[in-house]
């Protein structure tokens, strides 16, 4: 079932990049991501109280709230390098550029959890990679 949900995530991811480009425009960047941080905290808070989900949040241990935080960060920065990207650069070459966290994520995975790497994931971080460079070409 989680394939489902990383089709619906990839599906809203493009229409995150086509709305905040329509969006930005004439705006600030980072003012743009502050407006779009809030609307992201209403419905994931909203999704918390929905499900009642607000009491497991005494058993986050120490180092999930740490990692968490540092996800969160991690997550801030790289909205704010993206919206000030897609303001000032085109759209479509922003959006290969950033998709290439696919291939830092295998690589930092395989670094840091020992996951395993086929050479389908190899040969896919290669793909990716030139497929990246052939769409940023001009």
């Amino acid at each position: 079932m989680w394939w489902v949900y990383a089709i619906g995530s990839a599906a809203f991811a493009a229409l995150t990049s086509i709305l905040a480009k329509i969006g930005i425009e004439n705006v600030n960047s980072n003012l743009a991501t502050a407006i779009r941080t809030i609307v992201v905290l209403v419905l994931a808070w909203g999704m918390v109280f929905l499900t009642g989900s607000l009491s497991g949040i005494k058993e986050i241990s120490g180092k999930s709230w740490l990692f968490l935080i540092f996800s969160g960060l991690a997550t801030g920065l790289s909205w704010l390098c993206y919206y000030h990207a897609i303001q000032i650069g085109d759209v479509s070459k922003v959006v290969p550029i950033d998709k290439l966290s696919v291939v830092l994520t295998i690589v930092l995975a395989f670094i840091i959890f020992h996951e395993t790497v086929s050479w389908k994931s190899v040969l896919g971080c290669i793909l990716i990679s030139a497929g990246t460079l052939l769409m940023v070409m001009k």
